[in-house]
């Protein structure tokens, strides 16, 4: 699984370095804030339909999900019941509280995808990576609960959990915000021995 961390790390390097190249000083009173999150779960294959493409795992805790493989894993045939398939997560949000340059406004929401796969004498591993770049409003402030709604530029709604009690305290309904949130993961085989 490690060996596939550098996939994922270079799709996020890569949009990052293209949105935080674009990112304004803060000009204003409130600092911006970052945060990083990785979750790291396994499960074990319980049912393959090769026709639709699904995989079906059962987590450690005995939850099942049922996974759609897309057309980029070329290496699907090689899965097999009983495998193990490791997740690697990466969440990324930046929130900058300042006012939206004039590009910004001409385009408030922006969108990048990309994938990537192992190369051929690796376990079969696919990588898949978004970031998503937004001028957003704060619709509702919910101290006691720790959470922010903020309206995206399409009428949207996205509730947050928000961790530092003192950015809450500066905060103000009706004030812009831009957002930038990321994520990619990792899919990986480890065959059961």
């Amino acid at each position: 699984m490690k060996s596939n961390n550098y996939v994922t790390m270079l799709i996020l390097a890569l949009f990052l370095s293209v949105f935080q190249g674009n990112a304004q000083v803060n000009q204003g009173e409130k600092p911006s804030k970052e945060k990083w999150n990785l979750v790291a779960a396994q499960g074990r294959v319980m049912e393959i339909d090769k026709t639709e493409r699904e995989v079906t795992v059962m987590g450690p805790k005995g939850n099942l999900v049922t996974i759609t493989v897309g057309d980029e894993v070329k290496r699907f045939d090689e899965i097999t019941v009983d495998d193990v398939i490791s997740f690697e997560y990466y969440t990324y949000v930046l929130a900058e509280f300042r006012q939206p340059t004039p590009e910004e406004l001409e385009t408030p929401l922006v969108l990048i995808a990309e994938g990537g796969k192992a190369p051929e004498g690796m376990d079969p591993a696919a990588a898949l990576g978004a970031v998503v770049k937004a001028v957003v409003t704060v619709e509702v402030i919910n101290r006691p609960e720790m959470i922010v709604t903020v309206k995206g530029p399409r009428g949207n709604y996205v509730s947050i959990e928000v961790e530092d009690v003192s950015m809450l305290e500066q905060l103000n309904a009706g004030e812009v915000v831009i957002l930038t949130y990321a994520e990619a993961m990792v899919l990986s085989l480890e065959k059961v021995n």
